[in-house]
C-alpha cells in the first residue's frame, strides 16, 4: 500500500473514532439533563419554577433551596441574625479580595434582590 493512502487510512479512522466519542458525550449530556430535570419535577411539581431552574436563573420569591438548585452553592455567605428576620448574602463569581460577581439577598429562605457587575 502506497504511504498517501496509508495516512488517509488513519485520518479517516482518527476522525470517525473523535466522532464517535463526541456523540457518546453529547448523548450522556443529554441523560444526565434529563434525569436532572425529572428529579427537579418531582421535588418541585411545577414546570415552570424547573424551566428557570434548568436555565439557571434567580428571581424575587425564590425559595433559599430552589437557588441552591438553579445556581449551587455560593462561594461564601454572609449572615445577620435579627429579631424578626434573617437575613443572608449569597455571594457567586468570584473576582478577587472580597470582589464577587454577584449577590443574591436572602431573607427568611427567600430571595428578595440581587446586585450584580457585568
Amino acid at each position: 500500500m502506497e504511504p498517501f493512502l496509508i495516512i488517509v487510512l488513519v485520518v479517516v479512522v482518527v476522525i470517525g473514532i473523535v466522532l464517535l466519542l463526541t456523540s457518546y458525550t453529547n448523548r450522556k449530556r443529554l441523560e444526565d439533563l434529563e434525569r436532572r430535570r425529572a428529579a427537579l419535577i418531582a421535588k418541585y411539581r411545577d414546570p415552570q419554577i424547573v424551566d428557570k431552574i434548568m436555565r439557571q436563573m434567580f428571581w424575587q420569591g425564590q425559595s433559599q433551596e430552589q437557588l441552591l438548585d438553579s445556581l449551587g452553592r455560593p462561594a461564601d455567605i454572609d449572615q445577620k441574625v435579627m429579631k424578626t428576620k434573617v437575613k443572608e448574602i449569597w455571594k457567586y463569581n468570584h473576582m478577587g479580595a472580597d470582589r464577587f460577581g454577584l449577590r443574591i439577598t436572602i431573607e427568611n429562605k427567600v430571595v428578595v434582590g440581587w446586585d450584580q457587575k457585568d
